[in-house]
């Protein structure tokens, strides 16, 4: 069942259970999809998600759901130096030719707590 004049029913996740819950997802009506992925190194991306051996790359959760064509994919990378300055313009290389959009974000401590990586700045 749609409701009446809902346009968009969209999901924010790290992509781990994406592989198994995205076909029942897709048919339950979701139509956008916000995956926060900060890194494409496997191991880097193990450490953020705090999960050993996930199976899963982290170029995996992005390209899942941009095969089954969903309506709109974006991708969110927080940067911090120390752990993934270095990947900027592998991210933009990766995603240039996906149907998606990915967005380069702000560390936010909604908890009050401080990342253990420094925090770089949008505008630097």
């Amino acid at each position: 069942n749609k409701l009446e004049g809902l346009k968009t029913i969209a999901i924010t996740t790290n992509g781990i259970n994406l592989t198994r819950l995205l076909p029942r997802l897709k048919e339950a009506g979701l139509n956008a999809i916000n995956i926060s992925l900060d890194t494409l190194v496997p191991a880097k991306f193990e450490f953020i998600v705090r999960r050993k051996g996930t199976n899963l790359t982290s170029k995996a959760t992005v390209l899942i759901p941009a095969r089954m064509c969903l309506l709109y994919l974006q991708v969110n990378c927080v940067v911090m130096r120390g752990l993934n300055e270095d990947e900027l313009l592998d991210f933009v290389d990766f995603t240039k030719d996906l149907p998606l959009d990915v967005r380069f974000i702000e560390y936010m401590p909604f908890d009050g707590k401080y990342s253990c990586f420094e925090i770089l700045y949008g505008v630097e």
